[in-house]
């Protein structure tokens, strides 16, 4: 747990360096997400972990908050806080809630179960996912202000929760899985191998292949694989990555081909 709780603090470091010198105006840039700020997405994060921590240390009153969410408008509830308050308020109430979080979950045992919005998970497996949420939308902000961040070893847990996301994939799109493997291989940052569901002998009808920052891109829905460098294979292959998703919730709209072309 002190490990993934560690790479999580580096990419609340990452996304706080990118905005922590923006004048005030910046914080009204509009993100690629329809109607969010670049302020929306820091205040998305900051409630966001605030329930984190809530499912960590009261199990009632998130029960009781996930009640009150449901009834007050989903995840659009999470931007509100932020544009109440000033983009310096924000970000100083960001930090110290994040960095309650890291000091809650890193004295956990990675199996602990945590509630959180669907079914419960194991500890290691919930801070995983708050890792990868803080990095698609630092991704957001990051093409909102026209940055180009350079990927780090920390992908994998992002690529990794994108391979074990392919079975909710098909069940929040209503549909069935098949009953086929698909060998996923990908290149990390320093050109290290990172690999899953590759059968012995190395080979496998539908397989997904290319640079680990692409698949991570296309899985959070912040590149179109048009605009990726990943290489498709088999009907399987193909069928899962125009659906995949690793996060909670409805399937996003995702971004349209040729919208960013960076990669």
């Amino acid at each position: 747990m002190r490990s993934i709780c560690a790479d999580l603090a580096a990419e609340h470091d990452d996304l706080d360096a990118l905005v922590s010198g923006l004048a005030d105006s910046q914080w009204r840039i509009e993100t690629p997400s329809p109607g969010w700020a670049v302020r929306d997405q820091i205040s998305h994060l900051w409630f966001f972990d605030q329930r984190a921590v809530m499912a960590l240390t009261d199990v009632d009153a998130f029960t009781a908050d996930v009640e009150w969410l449901l009834t007050n408008g989903g995840t659009d509830a999470s931007v509100e806080p932020g544009r109440s308050i000033e983009p310096g308020e924000l970000l100083h109430q960001w930090r110290d809630d994040r960095r309650r979080l890291i000091d809650v979950a890193s004295t956990l045992e990675p199996s602990t179960r945590v509630p959180w919005y669907g079914p419960a998970m194991a500890a290691r497996s919930f801070i995983t996912a708050r890792l990868m949420e803080t990095w698609a939308h630092g991704q957001d902000v990051a093409d909102a202000l026209g940055v180009v961040r350079q990927p780090s070893a920390r992908l994998r847990h992002v690529a990794h929760l994108g391979v074990r996301a392919r079975p909710f994939s098909y069940a929040i799109h209503n549909m069935a899985l098949p009953a086929v493997d698909v060998a996923v291989r990908l290149s990390g940052p320093d050109g290290e191998l990172w690999e899953w569901s590759v059968p012995d002998g190395g080979t496998a009808e539908n397989t997904v292949s290319g640079p680990a920052l692409d698949f991570c891109l296309v899985v959070t829905q912040r590149r179109h694989l048009a605009d990726t460098r990943l290489n498709v294979v088999g009907e399987a292959a193909a069928e899962w990555i125009a659906i995949a998703q690793t996060f909670a919730g409805a399937p996003g709209v995702g971004r349209r081909p040729g919208e960013f072309t960076d990669r």
